[in-house]
């Protein structure tokens, strides 16, 4: 069957279900539940055989007769369980509010771990992970750091605070997996924005998708995807937090959020990052002036300055009868990052660094009910004028030692640049979701991207390569349907559809029309498709099972080159991808004090013309090409325990045997030398574990002290292909071992907060990339303030 009966087959199945529901002689309501006048989300809502959850916004929608008499029970955390008779008109043009009471001890004997908003994403049937952000908000983690944690996550540093960094997910990494704020793609927003320097006080969670994606997260998302959830809340709270540490680490954070009774609100989002990155590294050096060589010498970092500071503001209306919420938003942002080293430790450079700033107005809309009942519409739009500038204009050369000599060459310690350009992108997404039924849900997905760079040097202005058109236009289309029976079965089906249309050129020569390059485009169609479903076994096991047909469609900073170390491919092919996800979590309590959470999960990655990234022939910069297939067999399990709460522990383990599937190579005869080989320069086995003790009432009532620690496991790997070269002359990454500590004291209930943390407690050499060492040991010191009124 080709790929266009599939998707047939699926829309009928689809518009069947849509039939089906048109059968029914029921009417849609909708209902919202409150607490002290703000919504309770991941609610349970049990009416006659259904059972039901909440949203964000608290509302949910149910399938009745008008004009008869219900009956409804509803549960949450923190609240007493409410049983209530509706009397329903046969009007449902307003929604059923449903008030809930608190419940003081409830709230006072809720477990470390609890069915929180991260517990709910959990138990959806495709195969994610949730962090619940706020129970990390008092250290200095930021995002990246804190997905580290997650097993099938592995964030590859090069360096300190504003590195370079590269995340991978079940052995795919890159571009492969896509990055969502609140549900809406965060590509190409520049080097003012990225995970690495967002602090984890910015989201209320993160959900980490491995392999398949949900039909509302519209991208070409081949590996998987993070979404980060602020959550904006009708509350009035300010969350202020400074932490200040080694190698002169400043960090600060603030989001703060007004809404007035009229239903007017302000959001604010702010942080700042600043470090000299001047930690000690053990390199071979040589002196530039002598040529005296030194191995193993203990230096400091002289040239890694980086900061950055980012302004995120929305003010807008909530529950207005036109809108749920109706936000205008401002994006401003701007960093600058000295550059120490190129793709090894070999080039050191004492002058080069590169600058850039994020500006982009954004506009959301969200609306239940529009139009007619059960029909919920959330739109998206936004569009980036941020610039970069890569400044590499110095005529020296330099060494580790700090000193440096006069170069007579063409200048640059890498290549002579006063390079300025704008990665101009704009984004357009709309989802609808119409409520067929109770347990019926049919959703509209369609994300549109464009990318236009331009840009300069000046010390290079008749440059033909810097007139070259780099423009992407990308949009991706999907359509899925979902049904679940009670809280046992969860089914959903969907399909995408990926269009890319990209220009660039090639140069030939002055003497040619339109300024010596010929223009070259290219445009990309591919289909995909898949399910995910789950079965709870009784109400503490599930089990999980999806597939997904994916595709990926080559990056622009894949296609263009990022103008820093990777150089661009306008050939590279799109990715596609079988990715088949198996898995099972089991919860269960001990005499009520005792709680054990295990999950694990089987993955299956079969994709071809695979892109994949290598050092060129000097070493200096990455390049990419297209592998014909890679294969992946692989899984990660999790323990978590936790007595009351007092204490809490986990562990995560990941196995990914990621594999080259492509046999014959060109220009070589015979089967290639590295079919079956190991991918090289990616993590195949690695761990996480953590602790932490609580102790209640310390000082005063309402006081926390917490003892924390957390254990970091990578086995090493081979940097190039394990079949090629003597045994002798094989790199590889090193084995590493990381311990960090913490110690964090709260008074009245989380209103004031202060931690003290260690990092890489034992000042162990560790590496993420071949010769790029991070950070040695260093001490942090947090201060965070939080007052929060309804």
């Amino acid at each position: 069957m080709n790929q266009h009966n599939k998707i047939i087959l699926m829309v009928c199945l689809l518009l069947s279900g849509v039939y089906t529901s048109a059968q029914q002689i029921t009417q849609t309501f909708t209902a919202r539940i409150l607490s002290n006048g703000q919504p309770v989300p991941s609610a349970t809502i049990r009416l006659k055989n259904q059972v039901m959850h909440s949203k964000q916004d608290g509302s949910f929608i149910f399938m009745a007769v008008p004009g008869s008499t219900i009956h409804v029970e509803i549960s949450a955390i923190g609240a007493k369980t409410l049983k209530q008779k509706v009397d329903l008109t046969n009007s449902n043009s307003s929604p059923v509010i449903f008030h809930l009471e608190k419940d003081e001890k409830q709230l006072e004997e809720v477990n470390v771990i609890g069915r929180t908003e991260s517990q709910e994403v959990n138990r959806q049937a495709y195969n994610v992970t949730s962090i619940d952000a706020k129970s990390l908000y008092n250290t200095t983690l930021d995002l990246s750091h804190a997905l580290d944690r997650v097993s099938g996550v592995r964030v590859r540093e090069s360096g300190g605070v504003g590195s370079n960094f590269n995340f991978s997910l079940n052995g795919f990494s890159g571009n492969r997996v896509r990055f969502f704020l609140d549900g809406v793609p965060i590509d190409d927003l520049g080097s003012s924005f990225q995970i690495n320097n967002i602090p984890i006080n910015f989201a209320e969670r993160v959900e980490v998708y491995k392999g398949v994606v949900p039909i509302w997260l519209g991208s070409d998302a081949l590996g998987g995807a993070v979404n980060i959830v602020t959550g904006v809340k009708a509350q009035n709270y300010l969350d202020v937090s400074y932490s200040y540490g080694s190698f002169n680490t400043h960090r600060s954070v603030i989001n703060a959020g007004l809404t007035s009774s009229s239903g007017l609100t302000f959001q604010l989002s702010a942080f700042q990052n600043y470090s000299d990155n001047n930690y000690t590294i053990t390199v071979d050096a040589s002196d530039i002036k002598t040529g005296a060589y030194s191995p193993n010498t203990k230096l400091k970092r002289f040239h890694d300055q980086y900061h950055n500071e980012t302004v995120v503001a929305k003010v807008g209306v909530m529950n207005k009868a036109y809108a749920d919420q109706l936000l205008v938003g401002l994006t401003v942002g701007g960093n600058y990052k000295e550059i120490q080293t190129g793709a090894r430790m070999v080039s050191v450079f004492g002058a080069r660094h590169r600058r850039g700033n994020l500006l982009m107005p954004s506009i959301n809309y969200k609306k239940n009910n529009v139009f007619t009942k059960g029909l919920d519409l959330a739109v998206t739009g936004n569009y980036n004028f941020g610039k970069e500038r890569n400044i590499d204009t110095v005529f020296a050369r330099f060494d580790w030692f700090g000193d440096s000599i006069l170069y007579s060459g063409p200048g640059g310690e890498s290549s002579r640049s006063l390079y300025e350009y704008n990665n101009n992108n704009g984004l357009a997404s709309a989802t609808a979701n119409y409520h067929l039924s109770a347990g019926q849900e049919l959703t509209l997905n369609n994300v549109f991207n464009t990318f236009n760079r331009k840009g300069e040097d000046k010390l290079k202005p008749n440059d033909i390569n810097n007139k070259i058109p780099r423009k992407r236009n990308k949009n991706v289309l999907g359509i899925g349907y979902r049904y679940e029976l009670d809280e046992k079965i969860s089914v959903s089906i969907f399909g995408k559809h990926f269009m890319q249309h990209a220009t660039s050129g090639v140069v030939t020569s002055d003497t040619e029309p339109n300024n010596g390059y010929r223009t070259i485009e290219k445009t990309i169609s591919k289909f995909g498709y898949g399910f995910a479903t789950s079965y709870f076994i009784n109400p503490n096991l599930q089990l999980k099972a999806s597939y997904e047909k994916s595709a990926r469609l080559p990056e622009s900073n894949e296609l263009f080159g990022d103008v820093e170390n990777l150089e661009g491919n306008f050939d590279l092919k799109p990715e596609s991808s079988d990715n088949v996800n198996i898995g099972a979590q089991y919860t269960f309590s001990i005499n009520k004090d005792h709680l054990l959470s295990l999950s694990g999960n089987m993955i299956y990655r079969y994709a071809t013309d695979y892109i994949y990234w290598t050092l060129n022939n000097n070493q200096s910069r990455y390049v990419l090409s297209n592998l014909d297939g890679v294969s992946n067999i692989g899984g990660d399990a999790e323990l978590r325990y936790s007595f009351k709460d007092l204490f809490t522990a986990g562990a995560n383990f990941t196995y990914q045997n990621v594999r080259n599937e492509q046999k014959y190579e060109l220009n070589y005869t015979g089967i290639s030398p590295v079919y079956h080989d190991r991918i090289p320069n990616l993590p195949y086995a690695f761990g996480n574990a953590d602790a932490s003790f609580f102790i209640k009432d310390l000082g005063g009532k309402g006081n926390t002290l917490s003892l924390g620690y957390n254990l970091l496991y990578v086995h090493q790997f081979y940097l190039y292909w394990p079949s090629r070269g003597g045994s002798d002359g094989k790199y590889h990454v090193p084995e590493q071992l990381a311990h960090d500590a913490n110690i964090t004291y709260g008074i009245k209930n989380g209103r004031y907060n202060f931690a003290l943390e260690c990092k890489n407690l034992t000042d162990a050499n560790l590496y993420d990339n071949f010769s790029l060492q991070k950070p040695s040991r260093g001490f942090f010191f947090k201060v965070r303030y939080f007052i929060n009124k309804s």
